[in-house]
């Protein structure tokens, strides 16, 4: 069940006992997996495992090739993990668990809030029975405060929290990020807040309870914008792809297409007006630095768009990148993929998978490149409840008091 890796890893002899699902928790625990936890991911065999096995249309598909339940979806989040099918709502389940965390280090969970007192799963229950573990609980608003008992999507946590707000056209409605952004950075914040735990618990035996939310996630990564509003009490705007501090930060036409360009500071300022034709600009009194570029931005982005609209996108590229001005593509995502810079850095991994056609899944990289203790790849996303029989009989050959 606890297998040790064949290389060294950072967290190789830590034991994490995974109650979520979806997205943030199983965000948080691949993580750790990836850098050498064990994983042991509980699925409710009542409703078929996580939530996201059925979320399709993309499935990886069985040999015989039918859907299996290995859901892109579910496989974005799920890597390095043993599945173990268990019924935590029956008293058999609730003991396996039980035992299961008398082994963990930690114990990640996302059921809203007193939602696993019934079942004696609780962080209060847990930490006084293992004063030691580090016990993660993430929801959508919270253990406490007045939205507590509200579900949590990544959805209205995004609405809830303030990014809508800022995202689409100005003229259009307030729009998600096209990912479960808040989703993905509760994970984040889990992995540094457990990572943070487990190195007090490591000075003084100490355990504690994590409390994460994802609206509590997503208003801290609001950054600039947030404080943008605490410093000057006015809301920001929905600008699109522009930027509030910056000016020119935006995607801008060009005769075959669109191009981004940011434009950090005023030396900058003067290369691209040059490059483009447009040195009147880059003499104008009203353009000669970033806050008065911001302040007369109506009138001078009319001005470049117009102007970049006669070049070709292939030709903006070339000149700005020569000059040091930053600039890039709208890359799609097939594209951004199979770029030789996602091959280069080994974005795309296949992992080998049982029962699939081809033998292999692919999947997105972790991003990390640790020197000593890479990342590694021991197992691909688990069928559901696949590890179910390992993980019984190792706690019935291998006992360990739930009290110890």
């Amino acid at each position: 069940m606890m297998a040790a890796s064949e290389t060294p890893t950072a967290l190789g002899d830590l034991f994490v006992l995974d109650l979520s699902r979806i997205l943030a928790g199983p965000t948080a625990t691949q993580l750790l997996g990836d850098f050498g936890a064990t994983i042991i991911k509980v699925e409710n065999p009542k409703s078929g495992g996580d939530d996201t096995r059925g979320w399709g249309p993309n499935f990886a598909r069985n040999e015989d090739g039918t859907p299996s339940d290995l859901s892109a979806y579910f496989m974005a989040a799920n890597r390095n993990k043993q599945s173990i099918a268990v019924d935590i709502s029956t008293p058999e389940g609730q003991d396996i668990v039980l035992q299961l965390a008398a082994r963990a280090d930690i114990i990640i969970e996302n059921y809203k809030p007193d939602g696993l007192v019934k079942y004696g799963l609780d962080h209060a229950t847990m930490l006084k029975k293992h004063p030691g573990v580090v016990y993660c609980s993430i929801s959508g608003f919270g253990q406490f405060g007045p939205n507590r008992d509200q579900p949590g999507y990544d959805l209205m946590a995004q609405g809830y929290g303030g990014v809508m707000s800022l995202t689409g056209d100005p003229e259009g409605p307030p729009t998600k990020v096209g990912v479960g952004i808040a989703d993905v950075m509760c994970g984040m914040y889990a992995t540094i807040g457990i990572l943070t735990a487990l190195r007090h618990r490591d000075k003084t035996g100490e355990g504690q309870h994590i409390d994460l939310s994802l609206v509590d996630a997503q208003m801290a990564w609001l950054i600039n914008e947030g404080t943008n509003f605490l410093t000057s009490g006015e809301a920001p705007k929905r600008r699109g792809n522009a930027h509030p501090n910056i000016v020119p930060y935006d995607a801008f036409e060009t005769s075959d297409g669109h191009v981004l360009i940011a434009v950090g500071n005023d030396p900058q300022f003067a290369r691209f007006c040059d490059v483009i034709g447009r040195s009147d600009l880059g003499s104008d009194a009203r353009f000669q630095t970033n806050t008065l570029r911001i302040e007369h931005r109506d009138v001078l982005i009319p001005q470049i768009r117009d102007t970049l609209r006669g070049f070709a996108k292939a030709d903006v590229l070339a000149k700005l990148q020569g000059v040091k001005v930053p600039v890039g593509p709208i890359q799609t995502v097939p594209e951004a993929l199979q770029s030789d810079q996602a091959e280069a850095r080994g974005t795309v991994i296949s992992v080998p998978t049982d029962g699939i056609q081809d033998g292999a899944v692919q999947l997105l990289a972790n991003p990390l490149k640790l020197s000593r203790t890479p990342v590694q790849y021991r197992s691909a996303p688990p069928r559901f409840g696949q590890d179910t029989d390992a993980v019984l009989e190792t706690l019935r050959t291998s006992p360990v008091s739930e009290d110890s």
